[in-house]
């Protein structure tokens, strides 16, 4: 039996997205908030990466990336 990721289904809301700029910089975002930017070979391995993934891939691609950023000083 597989383990499942995602236990208590946060991820089908689709809590996560992500935004490319005209210079190629990737803006990752949690509930309509940047709480990251890839640039530069990390941004383009991901513009890359992002196109063969499914809706439920993709976000957890995202909370993967985005790490452990919910930690002590949110309001």
């Amino acid at each position: 039996m597989a383990k499942k990721i995602d236990k208590h289904g946060y991820l089908e809301s689709e809590p996560f997205d992500y935004r490319i700029s005209k210079d190629g910089k990737v803006f990752l975002l949690w509930e309509g908030r940047q709480v990251k930017t890839l640039a530069g070979k990390e941004a383009d391995r991901f513009i890359a990466k992002v196109g063969s993934l499914d809706t439920q891939a993709l976000q957890l691609a995202l909370a993967k990336l985005t790490g452990n950023f919910k930690r002590g000083n949110e309001r």
